[in-house]
């Protein structure tokens, strides 16, 4: 009897671990498997490696057992019991934005993590049985050690990841082996772009526009790491024959990333949209995220062609390193009636924006030739998204007058400034995919066109800006004060500068709340705003930000 008991209790500490492995696997999935990552996160805050309850329930339940110590009595076991039960029983999760993707690499490392936490509860349990007589403090013994293997919990996860290392190897290599067979049996002019902000929209109005007189085929949605890309070129490209032009995102969070993907795809002509801040924490300066950039001009061949941002100072240091030979960029500051030396041959002026869109003059300063664009899209950084798809566009063979009638049809890219009105006469502005220190002026610009009603503006600042975070945010409040009637912060702790800069541009305190999650915003809009209304909802921060 008091064997079968303290059986359950190993048990119900093993169930509870696997069921929590299961839970953080969503967090090692969004922060994609790095495990230096990963842990940075776990240990940011104390109840996500030590939570509360299990530690309190495990070590009063043991203390309890303990003094319930009495012969042939099955109290203690049964304590132990009802403390793993309350131990291991799954918390709510709260707000869940992004679900966990059992993909085959997922379900591979689970059942890793899961043999693992499996053996090492066998052989404590066969330690314990096999060297204490007592059956209480044998019980109590297994008790702790299910504590202790459940609050590692973490760990476990991180082994079935390295234990399936040589296997994810393998199958990696097979998936780009795959990827660089269909590249070399279709031979289409491979595009890349590259960015720290930017790139999707530059890649998506790239599309559109050859899409008027060739067959373009861009990576979907933000696929730009090298497994993304290769899965676009696999599901995708492999099945459609007619594809003449591939627009390849390239992404990266370290040097090197865009390097890979290049070997892979063979740019023969590049983009280099926006050297910023963004991803700062894990490059370490502007100068590490410029050089990472860099490597999507480095793989083209000499006869490729490259084409700049001007207006970027880092995107300017590049132009002038002389790689390739053809180096085209563009600039929506400079005077074309007056350009310096040296000058880009792509310049746009007179730009005008409204809730319609954006209306700006084109000029090819190369030819002289100049048309008036346009372009049913909000933010005034899109024109250089569209200069840029456009520099592409006549260097192979489109005329600017071409280009001006695609440009009428662009749509914005997915939750980048995507506005819609509700049943309730309320006007939505989406720019929940990222926000950055280029963009966000853009963005509430776009609130600020809205005078009908009160202009809210809902968000949880921007991240992974290194040291420049906490600047940068406070930035985002003093502007914000000029733009917005209402605004709603998610995160008190994390959106503290953004508050400081508003409070410090005199916005009035009892227009601004501060909230925990992205529902009870919502909660507030619904209730609070009226027909006429608009919200800005800048930037949506994953589940690993979340309190």
């Amino acid at each position: 009897m008091f064997d079968f008991l303290i059986l359950i209790i190993a048990a119900i500490w093993l169930a509870g671990t696997c069921v929590r492995i299961y839970r953080q696997a969503r967090f090692y999935q969004i922060e994609e498997y790095m495990s230096g990552r990963y842990l940075r996160w776990l240990f940011a805050k104390r109840n996500r490696w030590l939570p509360t309850r299990p530690l309190a329930a495990g070590l009063i339940g043991s203390a309890f057992a303990f003094l319930s110590e009495a012969p042939d009595s099955p109290l203690p076991a049964i304590i132990l019991i009802i403390a793993a039960l309350i131990a291991v029983y799954p918390p709510d999760e709260g707000e869940v934005k992004k679900k966990f993707r059992a993909t085959d690499r997922a379900k591979r490392m689970l059942g890793a993590a899961f043999v693992v936490t499996a053996a090492l509860t066998v052989i404590a349990y066969a330690l314990i049985t096999g060297n204490v007589s007592d059956s209480d403090f044998r019980a109590i013994l297994t008790g702790l050690a299910g504590l202790v293997i459940f609050l590692c919990a973490p760990l476990w996860l991180i082994a079935g990841n390295l234990l399936m290392t040589p296997v994810e190897a393998f199958f990696r290599q097979r998936f780009i082996r795959r990827a660089e067979r269909v590249l070399a049996d279709l031979n289409p002019t491979v595009i890349g772009i590259t960015g720290s902000y930017g790139k999707t929209t530059t890649k998506t109005f790239l599309a559109h526009i050859l899409n008027g007189r060739y067959h373009a085929y861009p990576t979907p949605k933000s696929y730009n790491t090298l497994m993304g890309v290769c899965l676009a070129i696999n599901n995708d490209l492999a099945n459609d024959q007619r594809v003449e032009y591939f627009i390849c995102e390239m992404g990266a969070y370290v040097p090197g990333e865009i390097q890979r993907i290049a070997e892979l795809t063979h740019p023969t002509i590049s983009l280099v949209v926006e050297v910023g801040p963004q991803h700062l924490e894990r490059f370490g300066s502007l100068e590490n995220v410029a050089t990472a950039k860099y490597e999507i001009v480095k793989a083209l061949p000499p006869d490729g062609v490259a084409v700049f941002n001007w207006d970027n100072q880092h995107i300017r240091a590049m132009i002038e390193r002389g790689y390739p030979a053809t180096r085209l960029s563009v600039s929506r500051q400079i005077d074309p009636a007056n350009p310096p030396p040296n000058a880009p041959r792509f310049v746009a002026s007179e730009v005008n924006e409204s809730l319609a869109g954006l209306i700006f003059r084109v000029t090819d300063l190369e030819t002289k030739a100049s048309e008036v664009f346009v372009a049913p899209v909000l933010g005034e950084h899109n024109v250089t998204n569209i200069l840029l798809a456009t520099a592409v566009a006549v260097h192979e063979g489109m005329t600017l007058k071409e280009i001006a009638s695609r440009v009428r049809g662009l749509q914005p890219a997915e939750n980048r400034l995507v506005t819609q009105t509700t049943t309730q006469g309320i006007t939505i502005i989406n720019d929940a995919y990222s926000a950055n220190p280029v963009g966000i002026v853009g963005s509430l610009k776009v609130l600020s066109l809205h005078r009908r009603g009160r202009r809210l503006l809902i968000t949880p600042g921007m991240v992974e800006l290194g040291a420049l975070m906490e600047q940068e945010n406070r930035k985002l409040g003093e502007l914000a004060a000029a733009h917005a009637t209402d605004v709603i912060l998610v995160g008190a702790e994390r959106t503290a500068p953004i508050k400081a800069g508003l409070l410090a541009a005199g916005f009035p305190p009892d227009r601004l709340h501060v909230v925990e999650t992205l529902a009870e915003s919502v909660t507030w809009y619904q209730s609070n705003l009226t027909p006429g209304d608009t919200v800005l909802f800048l930037n949506d921060l994953p589940d690993t930000y979340s309190t």
